[in-house]
């Protein structure tokens, strides 16, 4: 007997460009600026050095990565648009051809051929919404936010801002750089496995592999930087 009156929920976590630009942002502030205090805390006595240098390191970082993140958003829309552009063209001058490509299209979705002769007919009608389809469905690009290049900047540099304060804010309050670098550990250990662990959630992997695999990551950067400077120190 069927189940009368149930509602099906589906449970889909959707991943937006904002959450991706936090992820890239947030994983490079947590992990180079705590690579650079430990390694200056193997090379210098006093935590004042470590806290100069991570700042201009910061200021620096998210500058180059938001810097990053709006060319890859206008990468993005200028792509965009001369694809927009070809169709437009090959719609005015190749309209045929077209059609028959919109026939492919619902060919692989199982339309039968006359349907697929009547829906492309309908579709021609309207240009636009001709080039819409195509663009989707034969190129697979939907049309990117007018805004996004500025928003990825802001979103990114923020984000590492935000990151690279964590492991340096011990050095403001502790003087004895290697007392400092101990603090900086722990903090900055807590906050990426608890960054690994939801960037799992969102990217759906595995919550506590990938909690532990951005934290494993961000320590060996740390012990690498601290003995190489101990090393040359």
């Amino acid at each position: 007997m069927a189940d009368v009156g149930y509602i099906h929920h589906e449970q889909h976590l959707r991943s937006s460009d904002m959450i991706s630009d936090i992820v890239i942002g947030m994983s490079d502030g947590l992990t180079v600026p705590f690579a650079l205090a430990a390694g200056l805390s193997g090379a210098v006595a006093n935590s004042s050095l470590v806290v100069t240098a991570g700042i201009a390191e910061i200021v620096a970082g998210s500058i180059a990565m938001g810097l990053g993140g709006y060319l890859a958003g206008r990468t993005e829309q200028d792509h965009y648009e001369s694809e927009r552009r070809r169709e437009s063209l090959e719609v005015e001058t190749v309209p045929e051809r077209e059609k028959e490509e919109v026939r492919e299209v619902f060919a692989h979705m199982g339309l039968s051929p006359a349907l697929q002769i009547a829906v492309a007919d309908e579709l021609a009608r309207d240009k636009t919404k001709w080039i819409d389809f195509m663009m989707k469905y034969e190129l697979g690009l939907d049309e990117p936010d007018p805004n996004r290049a500025t928003k990825s900047a802001f979103t990114i540099g923020a984000s590492y801002v935000l990151g690279g304060l964590v492991p340096l804010a011990p050095y403001f309050f502790v003087t004895q750089p290697h007392q400092a670098l101990l603090y900086s550990c722990g903090v900055t250990l807590l906050c990426l496995f608890v960054f690994g662990y939801f960037k799992s959630k969102v990217t759906g992997q595995p919550a506590l592999t990938g909690a532990f695999k951005v934290m494993l990551i961000g320590a060996l950067a740390a012990a690498a930087a601290f003995g190489v400077a101990r090393l040359f120190g």
